[in-house]
């Protein structure tokens, strides 16, 4: 495959200049490096949590039907003992 030279990549940055304009470039410069941080973040999450077996731990929070659902109020209006 065929490297882009110098002047190739001064005409497409030229282009883009002309595109979004000088005043727009540092922010979206600063929203791409945002996303790239936000990417490598997940990425080394779902790394962690994989874990060394390569499968995600199983949570029981995960799980459906295993959360126990909230005692219900006394009809005489007392709260429930735990």
């Amino acid at each position: 495959m065929h490297m882009p030279g110098i002047w190739q990549i001064l005409l497409i940055l030229a282009i883009i200049l002309l595109i979004f304009g000088a005043a727009r470039l540092p922010a979206l410069a600063k929203s791409l490096g945002q996303s790239a941080r936000v990417f490598r973040g997940e990425i080394k999450q779902m790394k962690e949590e994989s874990g060394p077996g390569g499968t995600a731990p199983s949570k029981a929070a995960d799980q459906p039907g295993t959360a126990t659902p909230p005692a219900a109020p006394a009809a005489d209006g007392t709260d429930p003992k735990p």
